[in-house]
């Protein structure tokens, strides 16, 4: 969850620092700290409580101050060091403090570490060290990996974080600094991402390749298990067992303008306008035959396919979304039963999986825990597991027997909007796929949704354009609202829940999200002339039921905003106000429908003076359970 970046070179790093975790910002903002280590062995530190402009503050005033009081080796330590590192902070063990903001030390202040998971063990562990008279400043269960590291150090770090290393239990990745070692920093992870960046004698270290791209491409991935060595231009990679591992570096073709705002006020709403981009990206060569989907990557045999008795998702918030219109179409085009499951509950309840299964894993990060932790169950139970995810190296592409690359781009801002569209598009693809490979669909079926397919990326650049001013319109009426409650049925009813996610997460208005069906079962009651009811009323099979449901509504005194599908006129004779997507076939409506939901959440948003690319209490990938 938390974003660490460190340093080792012959440049002043401090700014290098800084820098880095700007491009890690996302994953946490609660608070953020850096240790920087002079020639000479001296470590200055510097935490604050809030996002990093708090502690770019704390920076200049600690200079400040310490160059008024002639304190001028500190001065230059901060000025100067060349060896560092940084962490920004999504808080789990520990309230938002300084004192439990990292970097954490030991007790002598030598040995330094920024963390990124959770140290499952950590209580057992401050017990057993606290035995042996080490003292701890924090509440963090981090804190615990510098005093280990202490307690085994005996002038070589590599060994001393290798001793730590195999005494944790949890999902992690850290980097230690000692004071004895001022060109040497080392880094391990267990599940939580962590990559080196090799530039011209200097070296980088971090959770997310963004960190170090504005100064190098050549990237090093560290592999689940790895204890790496870093020096001014030199990485030592070491496996389990202390085995020197040879592992090539490999050059990075992001734009680092990707991470730029492009003129846009905010990160989501760039990504907003970059969804048909996205799209196109995602189902490109991917359907390159004029009638064909294919997905020869993943390496699956046609008998195996054509033997799937049963297909099950695993996901969290907004990929769970994904899976559920996946759901609709695999079965719809495909034939195969689907199960959807929260990946933290699928985790837990001793599910039955066999080998004629078929698990997707969907995760943005490729690191969210709960669903590698369900991927990981399956795939010991004798299931094939088919990883869906935006980041190529990520643990998802590990745990999986095949992986679907949903090639959105770098997203910056925390609410999701080009990989929900990307992930679908793969769900698509998929369930395209399987139905090419078992014969479910007829060849004008096939070619029909081919075609939709690859016209939804002009479709999805229409709709932002044709909606944006309506729904803002909306939005100026509406922003004032304490309670929204969205409807919708059959393939609508994922868009209903991913487009409540958005206007809660961004705006911090209760919201609700509900089958029209099961209204009368206990939503109802909350309907009168206050609440907005967003319906998603696209062409379906099941139109007219969701009309029903409005005119429920409708009785109830409660203003409804629909969304629908141009042409369909109907749907404008029984709302308050209706936005209108264009048309495609009926099961690729959600891709549309999404649409006008992300820019009433945004909008609503920014109207009430939020800031949308760090909603408060969230962060982009959750690494811990």
């Amino acid at each position: 969850m938390c974003g660490i970046v460190g340093y080792v070179g012959p440049r002043p790093c401090r700014d290098l620092l800084l820098a880095g975790l700007e491009s890690l910002e996302y994953r946490g903002y609660d608070s953020a700290g850096l240790s920087l280590l002079g020639s000479d062995g001296e470590i200055e530190s510097v935490r604050a409580v809030g996002n990093l402009a708090n502690l770019r503050a704390a920076v200049d005033s600690e200079m400040s101050a310490q160059a008024q009081g002639g304190a001028v080796t500190t001065t230059t330590v901060l000025s100067q060091a060349s060896t560092g590192i940084a962490h920004t902070r999504w808080a789990t063990h520990g309230r938002v403090t300084e004192e439990n903001t990292h970097p954490h030390t030991d007790c002598n202040g030598e040995i330094q570490i920024v963390l990124n998971g959770i140290v499952e063990n950590h209580a057992q562990l401050r017990q057993e060290l606290g035995d042996q008279g080490h003292s701890f400043t924090s509440e963090t269960d981090a804190e615990v990996v510098a005093h280990l590291i202490e307690r085994h150090y005996d002038g070589d770090l590599t060994t001393a974080v290798r001793a730590a290393f195999a005494e944790l239990r949890g999902h992690y990745a850290f980097v230690a600094m000692c004071s004895s070692r001022p060109d040497e920093l080392v880094a391990a992870r267990k599940e939580c991402p962590l990559i080196v960046g090799i530039g011209e004698g200097e070296t980088f270290v971090a959770s997310a390749i963004p960190a170090f791209l504005a100064e190098t491409r050549n990237a090093l991935s560290i592999e689940d298990g790895e204890v790496v060595t870093l020096g001014p231009g030199t990485a030592k990679v070491l496996d389990g067992e202390g085995k020197e591992v040879a592992r090539e570096t490999e050059e990075v073709t992001w734009d680092a303008a990707a991470a730029e705002k492009e003129g846009f006020e905010t990160f989501m709403l760039k990504e907003i306008h970059e969804q048909p981009d996205a799209v196109a990206e995602t189902i490109a060569d991917r359907l390159h035959e004029a009638d064909a989907v294919d997905l020869s990557e993943l390496g699956f045999e046609d008998e195996f396919v054509k033997g799937i008795k049963r297909i099950v998702i695993v996901a969290c918030g907004t990929s769970y979304h994904a899976g559920l219109v996946g759901r609709y179409a695999i079965e719809t085009w495909a034939r195969v039963p689907v199960e959807m499951d929260i990946a933290s509950e699928y985790r837990y309840r001793d599910p039955v999986v066999n080998e004629d299964d078929l698990v997707i894993g969907i995760t943005q990060s490729g690191e969210t825990a709960d669903t590698l932790a369900a991927m990981r169950l399956a795939r010991e139970r004798g299931a094939k597991v088919l990883a869906i995810t935006n980041i190529m190296g990520s643990q998802a592409t590990r745990d999986a027997d095949a992986v679907l690359f949903t090639r959105a781009g770098l997203e910056v801002g925390v609410a999701a909007t080009k990989t929900f569209v990307s992930q679908v598009a793969c769900m698509y693809l998929l369930g395209l796929w399987l139905a090419e490979i078992r014969g479910t669909l007829s060849t004008e079926r096939n070619d029909e949704l081919v075609a939709g397919l690859k016209h939804l990326p002009s479709l999805i650049g229409e709709t932002i354009r044709e909606t944006n001013d309506r729904v803002l319109a909306i939005a100026e009426r509406e922003r004032h609202r304490r309670f929204f409650l969205y409807l919708g049925r059959h393939i609508g009813l994922p868009i209903c829940l991913e487009g409540a996610l958005k206007l809660k997460e961004i705006s911090y208005i209760p919201a609700d999200a509900y089958a029209a069906g099961e209204m009368k079962h206990g939503p109802i009651a909350l309907l009168d002339e206050s609440t907005p009811v967003i319906c998603v009323a696209t062409e379906s099979p099941v139109l007219g039921k969701i009309l029903s449901n409005v005119e429920e509504v409708r009785a109830r005194g409660a203003d409804v905003i629909a969304v629908a599908t141009r042409g369909f006129d109907e749907v404008s004779r029984v709302a308050d106000e209706t936005v209108f997507v264009p048309e495609t076939d009926w099961i690729l409506q959600p891709i549309l429908a999404i649409i006008p939901l992300q820019l009433l959440a945004y909008h609503v948003a920014r109207l009430n003076g939020m800031n949308v690319d760090q909603p408060r209490n969230l962060a982009k990938t959750v690494t811990v359970e």
